[in-house]
């Protein structure tokens, strides 16, 4: 007869068979080197829900051999709780896989308890022994009730010194002292995540089973799976009986398959009525706190429900501050039993959870529950009540809400319903429709600005928006002003925690303002937009506000401080990780303009790319208008008259979605079109384009003065560069086209001497900028002028353009500075960094805050570091030291 239990049963030799290893089971060495460090230490926990692979996991490793001694496996059941018979198992398990014991340890007498002197003899043994055994107990939550048991397995373990390396598979932690092991490192824990699949390793496994899978679609199927082995080979199995495998794997449906009996028996179905209905009435939210799943069960017993399924591995883990998370296939099988159970109580779930998240503060967790439960007022309330109209309109979160409100049912008809249709509408810019909308909106507002103040305020803003899309400057000031008295009836730290909606409104204010040619007024405005606080919500309009700085900065003429202004806007972008397609590209148009007017096509070309890859560019007047006239001077620029006019055509055919004329854009667009018909050699329809739109800007009439010049009326465009008043604001570029306007006039009416004085005043006005354009579009007459005196042009290598293409040297790195130079400060670096940028001094103290003094002591010191003598060879030589 075999070996018998103190109760008299036979022993079970099927418990000590280590399981067999399927042949479609992907060996993942990432673990097994986990169980090979393991055993180098007295225990390895592998601790995982049902279905994650833990037993085959190791079996695997088990029967790969190479362990540092013999193994012995022991499948532990429920009656193991008696300490007699686990023991008894224990010594038969080390005997069936070889591993003789001496006659002295003896075998436990009674059922219910062990002499500890054999617990004593072998611990000893063990002890003695030249290489560790490796006792696998599988399942061994079968005898979870004995905290006897894992005292006496606990002193074994201890005193067994090296002889014994136990590796525990469960699905709840063992009684077992864990935090002693893992304070001492003696402890290797194989947990839930580590056994989760990974994508590669899920496309392994689908390919055993012979079926077909993309490597996206493996992404997709170890994301819907959260990479559970069983789930895994369930999907695998069930897909090679259908005719299309990989189309299965990626539609199947949880709630009808094998995955959701499985589930359902081995998870749901063994638990207590109560555990059940709250796994099901918490599988609608993503993640579940004890207080929010006793409000959607109506009990109050959720704390040690949650507790006691993550120490069962019951597919529910914590996630920290007492919030838990269901995985994720287990909560969508969960969600379609639910629907089967309780019919029609979804909705009241999702109704209880809104409400519940909302009143926590966590109002984009709520919005979506809302939304399913279809109370659009509700969610729409909500929303406009938290002030979170401006995360509509900015930031990552945009499209995501404006999705979620894109099926709003059209009877839904309050005051916040109809302000979320016209946010949505204005992102759109649809003014027609969005102003409906908030005219709808504003008739349902109080009388008193007291009430309802959060959307007084949304109201406000959204006015704001609106007129910024009309190009009506005086509507935006005005609603502007209505937003500062409506934010007055608002708790004083309300707008501190909602930083996006004042950044929002500067910008769309600031941009109203640039539009109608108010510039000084918009760069305030879009100033204090820069200023607002840097968070990721207002990170969008702080780049939108720098763009615009920039332009305002090129059409005054400082293509410095434009291209630092641009290149901030982009960092800004860059930095909150903003996707191209969102920027409104006016940076982008700002660096092309500066490099059209330096002669570098190849640049301009790459930052055009750059703008139309934005799809805000199309739907902004200001972008819109820029994109055209940089195309149409893109194409002049290459000897393409009438491809540039066919660009301004294009745009002028289509409305610029503008209420209010702009002064500045007109002026772009006639001089824009002068110049093409200079090019054509057409000087008097070039004077008619100005006959027809009379120039606002300095920089109109300085064109329409070179069209009079070309036509050949020199007096009349002295007269009208004589009426260019002395604006402080006027910047280099302008300055430069003027004083060659002046030059080329005054050289037509014989003062050669006074138009050379002209030219180099010119050159020196556009030598720190490099701007080539005026001098490349100067016309013949400045050939003729420098082919008298070529003295004028010496040390101005700078107006010669390289070949289009040329590809720029390459940089050497860092390392490659000489060690022994001292190096330059930081200050330096910022000095260097604007000389590169063409800065002048002036400009580079004004940048940087600095007096112009000490930014000369900086270029010394520079020149002196780098052992050059001029701007230029510091710039070069710091770029071939890789400072730069």
């Amino acid at each position: 007869m075999g070996a018998l239990t103190p109760n008299g049963d036979p022993v079970l030799a099927a418990r000590f068979g280590v399981p067999v290893v399927p042949k479609t089971f992907v060996r993942r060495p990432r673990l097994t080197e986990q169980l090979n460090a393991g055993v180098q230490g007295p225990l390895t926990l592998v601790d995982g829900p049902a279905g994650a692979g833990k037993t085959l996991l190791v079996a695997d490793w088990v029967t790969a051999g190479g362990l540092p001694g013999p193994a012995a496996w022991l499948m532990v059941e429920p009656e193991d709780s008696d300490p007699g018979v686990f023991w008894t198992y224990v010594l038969q398990a080390f005997r069936h896989h070889g591993i003789a014991l001496p006659d002295r340890i003896g075998s436990p007498a009674r059922a219910g308890k062990v002499d500890h002197s054999l617990l004593t003899r072998l611990a000893a043994w063990l002890d003695g022994r030249d290489v560790p055994v490796i006792l696998v107990l599988d399942d061994f939550d079968g005898a979870p009730g004995s905290a006897e048991v894992a005292d006496e397995l606990q002193f074994v373990l201890r005193h067994a010194g090296e002889g014994l390396r136990l590796v525990i598979i469960c699905r709840a932690e063992p009684l077992l002292p864990l935090h002693r092991y893992r304070a001492a490192g003696e402890l290797v824990d194989i947990r839930s995540a580590d056994l989760a699949f990974r994508s590669e390793e899920t496309a392994t496994l689908i390919d055993r089973h012979g079926l077909p899978l993309s490597a996206k679609g493996a992404r997709a199927l170890t994301e819907r799976t959260g990479g559970w082995a069983a789930g895994l080979r369930l999907c695998a199995l069930a897909a090679e009986h259908t005719d299309d495998p990989e189309g299965f794997l990626k539609d199947f449906e949880a709630g009808q398959s094998t995955l959701a009996d499985f589930l359902l028996a081995e998870v749901l179905r063994t638990r207590p009525a109560e555990t059940q209905d709250l796994l099901l009435r918490t599988s609608i939210v993503e993640e579940t706190h004890p207080d929010l799943a006793n409000a959607l069960t109506g009990r109050n017993d959720a704390e040690p429900i949650l507790a006691e399924l993550q120490r069962a591995n019951a597919f529910v883990e914590p996630i920290g501050h007492s919030w838990y998370r269901l995985h994720p296939l287990f909560a969508e099988i969960l969600r379609a039993h639910l629907r089967v159970r309780h019919p029609g109580l979804e909705p009241e779930l999702h109704r209880v959870a809104a409400h519940w998240l909302s009143g926590a503060g966590l109002l984009s967790e709520a919005l979506p529950h809302a939304a399913d439960a279809g109370d659009w007022d509700l969610a729409a309330a909500e929303f406009i009540d938290d002030l979170a109209i401006g995360r509509m309109l900015t930031g990552l979160e945009a499209e995501r809400l404006d999705g979620l409100f894109a099926p709003m049912d059209p009877e839904a008809s309050g005051l916040a319903t109809d302000l979320v249709r016209a946010a949505r509408e204005l992102t759109r810019h649809d003014v027609e429709r969005g102003v409906a909308y908030l005219h709808d909106a504003e008739e349902k507002l109080p009388d008193d600005p007291r009430e309802a103040a959060a959307a007084q305020f949304s109201c406000a803003v959204l006015r704001v928006l609106a007129a910024r899309v009309a190009g009506s400057a005086d509507k935006a000031e005005t609603a502007a002003a209505a937003a500062g008295e409506a934010a007055r009836a608002l708790p004083a730290d309300r707008l501190e925690q909602r930083p996006e909606l004042t950044a929002l409104m500067l910008t769309d204010l600031g941009s109203a303002q640039l539009w109608a040619g108010r510039f000084d007024a918009a760069r305030s405005t879009l100033s204090a937009a820069v200023q607002a606080a840097e968070v990721p919500s207002t990170a969008f309009p702080r780049h939108e506000a720098l763009g615009r700085l920039a332009l305002i900065d090129y059409l005054h003429g400082w293509p410095g401080h434009a291209e630092s202004h641009a290149r901030a806007a982009i960092s800004e972008a860059e930095h909150a990780g903003l996707p191209a397609a969102v920027r409104t590209g006016v940076a982008e148009l700002v660096l092309a303009a500066v490099a059209i007017d330096r002669g570098d096509l190849v640049a301009a070309r790459g930052h055009l790319e750059q703008a139309v890859a934005s799809s805000a560019a199309s739907r902004d007047p200001i972008a819109a208008v820029e994109l055209a006239l940089l195309r149409s001077r893109m194409r002049l620029a290459k000897g393409d008259p009438q491809g540039a006019l066919q660009d301004l055509d294009a745009m002028t055919e289509k409305p610029l979605a503008s209420a209010d004329p702009s002064p500045w854009v007109n002026d772009r667009i006639a001089m824009a079109r002068a110049a093409v018909r200079l090019a054509e050699d057409d000087p008097r329809a070039a004077v008619q384009v100005f006959e027809d739109q009379p120039p606002h800007t300095p920089e109109g009439l300085v064109a329409e003065a070179r069209a009079h010049l070309a036509a050949g009326a020199g007096e009349r465009a002295l007269d009208i560069l004589d009426a260019l008043s002395d604006d402080p604001r006027r910047g280099p570029a302008v300055t430069a086209w003027a004083l060659l306007a002046r030059a080329q006039a005054v050289d037509a009416l014989g003062d050669a001497a006074a138009a050379e004085s002209l030219v180099v005043r010119a050159l020196a006005v556009s030598r720190p900028h490099q701007l080539r354009r005026p001098f490349l579009e100067a016309g013949p007459w400045l050939g003729r002028l420098l082919s008298r005196r070529p003295a004028l042009t010496q040390g101005h290598d700078w107006l010669a353009i390289p070949p289009e293409g040329h590809p720029p040297a390459p940089r050497p790195k860092q390392g490659s500075l000489n060690p022994s130079r001292e190096p330059l400060s930081e200050r330096e670096r910022e000095v260097l960094g604007r000389v590169a940028q063409l800065m002048s001094t002036d400009e580079i103290a004004d940048d940087l805050h600095l007096s112009v003094n000490t930014v000369k002591t900086h270029l010394k010191s520079i020149h002196s570091k780098l052992a050059v003598s001029r701007r230029g060879e510091a710039v070069r030589r710091a770029r071939e030291l890789g400072l730069l």
